[in-house]
């Protein structure tokens, strides 16, 4: 049977619904966006990783949405850049740790990735932790206090470890290295009363030398007290305290006789250092039966050098507020040196003026001897041009 053809018009209704249908079925069909890229440094299964690289996370395609890492047990900090396509962490690798990491990333409709990976940090040969802080956590302090770091082991890479020496205070300061083993924080001006100051050395995985990582982090907190001023006049022989600007305190004194350097009490700006009733002093370089030999225990004694100066207690009123004659501390009455003892916080200044030595800068906590520009000279950190975490504001 032959078959019968359709009309001319059912003909062209037939090609409509054909076109159409096409069209339909093309407008069904959804394009899916590919999904952003995840990149994480150091890589998945890496063993034995430089700690000082860090960690960081990047996203091709699409924003960071979270990231979180742990050392161990313990998260890790980090931060994102303005667009959220790197994430870094804030500090360098614990050493001898393994590290897990998730990120997620969003890009365009929505689309997300997930990467998980795991890695294992190198196990240094020579660890360099901090010895000692002063000062002590939890301590109030006078305006003039230091920062003193000391190490365990001599540092090369001062940068490095500087960089990470981060001080949180109301004031600006900068590190000055002391010696190999020892860094010292001050601020530019005498603390803030009141303020509240943390110092955190951020030292694991920080390479302090070749084949030498820091441990562990080390933080301590401390509050800065009252302002007590104490200016000495050996000249006139007379010390003046000063609290908060009022005046607390007049003591006739007797300062250094002089005759020799060591017995010449120092000229600057000195900081109370430690306490002690008694404290036992002995002649220096002098042995028993030289003339000028002492061994004493003197009451009420506060330090304020390396050098053997304290302000002490000796009732030797015939010259306080007279004559120098002294072996280079300052001695007032018993009664008052008893008072000074008492209201003395590490960190105190006392201004020496009126003889003929200068206090070292390295003498002590001579810290403040030295300008503003002469201390900036001693951080390693301001010698490159670089930009430290370790200043407050």
């Amino acid at each position: 049977m032959t078959p019968r053809t359709p009309p001319p018009a059912a003909r062209t209704l037939l090609a409509v619904l054909l076109v159409a249908c096409s069209a339909l079925v093309a407008g069904c069909a959804v394009r899916v966006p590919p999904a952003p890229r995840i990149t994480i440094a150091p890589a998945s299964g890496a063993v034995a990783v430089a700690p000082e690289a860090g960690l960081v996370v990047r996203a091709e395609g699409g924003r960071l949405t979270s990231v979180l890492a742990f050392a161990g047990r313990d998260p890790v900090p980090g931060a994102f850049d303005p667009a959220h396509t790197v994430w870094r962490s804030s500090w360098t690798l614990r050493p001898g740790t393994q590290y897990v990491v998730n990120a997620i990333a969003t890009g365009s409709q929505s689309v997300t990735a997930q990467v998980a990976t795991r890695f294992h940090t190198l196990t240094p040969r020579h660890e360099l932790a901090v010895a000692s802080v002063v000062p002590s956590d939890g301590e109030t302090v006078g305006i003039g206090m230091p920062i003193v770091v000391t190490f365990t082991r001599p540092v090369e890479d001062r940068a490095a470890v500087e960089r990470a020496l981060e001080v949180r205070g109301p004031a600006e300061g900068a590190w000055h290295w002391a010696s190999s083993t020892q860094v010292v924080y001050r601020p530019r001006k005498w603390w803030p009363t009141g303020g509240e100051v943390r110092v955190t050395a951020h030292l694991a995985g920080v390479r302090a030398a070749p084949g030498t990582y820091g441990a562990v982090d080390r933080s301590v907190a401390f509050t800065v007290g009252r302002a007590m001023i104490s200016s000495v006049d050996a000249r006139t022989h007379q010390m003046v305290v000063r609290e908060d600007g009022r005046v607390v305190q007049r003591m006739p004194i007797s300062a250094g006789m002089a005759t020799t350097r060591e017995y010449t009490t120092t000229s600057g700006i000195h900081l109370t250092m430690d306490r002690g009733n008694p404290v036992r002093m002995v002649s220096p370089g002098r042995h028993k039966g030289d003339p000028g030999y002492y061994d004493k225990l003197i009451d009420y004694a506060v330090r304020i050098s390396n050098s053997g100066e304290y302000v002490h207690a000796l009732d030797n009123v015939w010259a306080q507020g007279r004559a120098n004659v002294s072996h280079g501390c300052v001695n007032v009455g018993p009664d008052q040196a008893r008072w000074f003892y008492e209201h003395a916080l590490r960190g105190d200044p006392v201004i020496v003026t009126g003889t003929t030595r200068d206090l070292e800068w390295n003498n002590g906590w001579g810290y403040w001897q030295l300008s503003w520009p002469r201390w900036l000279a001693g951080s390693s950190l301001r010698q490159d041009g670089a930009e430290t975490p370790s200043t407050a504001s």
